[in-house]
């Protein structure tokens, strides 16, 4: 039986979350209720408007286990967050920033567009040493300023060890950058134990909310760091002051929010994150590691099919990779689409990424169609 907030069309089958998820019944709801309000009575209501932007930053504070919604700014998306943090520090030349090269090009783009400043992106092969974190590690010197990765990979699942890089990064006066856009909703997270400067996630995929509204985290000390490249009303302190001059810079997150808030994706990703909430992110990541492991036990095992994704690691994700050993990952691809399985083409294979509410019945039919799939 389907779970009462996702009455998805019959014969669907959602393995896609890391990509872009459906919304919640719920989520539905409040954006119909917030339209018909705002066709009804304008911003007559706009007082309660303003509480439910505030209640959004305490959720999103307690999903990341920040100290304070002050460390939480509202930004559009990943990418937008990123280029805060690339464009707010001052760099020197021969300054390097390390990362990985698995990364998804909102983790590349910013750091290499630096070049011209004489600032160095390596990238570490995250296989090439015994672990991923120590392959980030061996590329660090005396001239790195600033560590950035995913925490799970979008392409494989991989999953790092956030603590142990925040405790590298700390002993070291290494900036830690994470960008989380596939842990976030999925599993567990905690801003404090990684001792992460910058965090920054997209609402539209594990945490089921609308496009164009994300999360951008900092420590106060990290975003005292950071020039500001985007100004208007919304980032003073004295913020509904219209008249206010001089003005002041917001202290906390907001500064970061220029502009009039995205009210429309506010009520919905609050509607979304409640429901993550209520369900417990301790319960929310225990199945989705339990659907994730036992898509990989019935591919791994079928003959015709090889597991890209690790079978066994020490920190698992909703990730899971696959691909047939003969027939191309394209024509798989359109078959599992054209039979109702929404899924992605990632790492050189096909991306599955089921989320809590799947169930047992839905996962056995995906896999019954790469059992049945032509020339098995």
């Amino acid at each position: 039986m389907r779970h009462p907030e996702f009455p998805l069309i019959d014969g669907l089958v959602y393995l896609n979350h890391a990509a872009v998820a459906p919304w919640p019944k719920r989520t539905s709801t409040a954006v119909i209720n917030f339209a018909d309000q705002n066709t009804r009575y304008g911003s007559h209501f706009y007082l309660d408007w303003l509480n439910k932007e505030a209640e959004l930053r305490v959720q999103l504070q307690t999903l990341l286990n920040a100290p304070s919604p002050d460390d939480i700014a509202l930004v559009k998306n990943t990418s937008e967050a990123l280029s805060f943090v690339a464009y707010g520090l001052a760099w020197q030349v021969g300054d390097n920033i390390v990362s990985s090269n698995e990364e998804f090009p909102s983790n590349r783009l910013p750091w290499e567009s630096l070049a011209d400043q004489g600032v160095e992106f390596r990238q570490a092969d995250l296989h090439s040493a015994d672990t991923p974190e120590d392959a980030l590690f061996a590329l660090v010197d005396s001239h790195t300023r600033l560590l950035t990765i995913s925490s799970i990979q979008f392409s494989s699942g991989l999953r790092l060890d956030l603590e142990r890089i925040g405790e590298f990064c700390k002993r070291r006066g290494i900036l830690f950058c994470i960008d989380a856009i596939q842990s976030l909703g999925a599993v567990q997270f905690d801003v404090q134990a990684y001792q992460a400067d910058f965090v920054m996630a997209d609402g539209h995929k594990w945490m089921f909310g609308p496009e164009g509204l994300g999360v951008f985290y900092t420590t106060p000390e990290a975003r005292a760091k950071l020039k500001l490249s985007q100004y208007g009303w919304h980032m003073m302190k004295d913020t509904h002051n219209y008249e206010n001059k001089p003005w002041e810079v917001h202290p906390t997150a907001r500064r970061f929010e220029c502009g009039s808030p995205n009210m429309l994706g506010i009520h919905a990703f609050s509607a979304s994150l409640s429901l993550l909430l209520e369900t417990d992110m301790t319960v929310v990541e225990a199945l989705v590691i339990e659907k994730s492991d036992y898509l990989k036990e019935a591919i791994d095992k079928n003959g015709q099919a090889i597991l890209l994704s690790a079978k066994q690691h020490r920190l698992k994700s909703g990730i899971v990779v696959f691909k047939h050993r003969t027939a191309s990952n394209e024509v798989l691809y359109k078959y599992l689409q054209e039979n109702g399985v929404v899924c992605a083409l990632r790492g050189g294979g096909i991306r599955f990424s089921a989320h809590f509410y799947n169930t047992v019945e839905e996962l056995d039919r995906a896999l019954e169609l790469i059992a049945s799939f032509p020339g098995y």
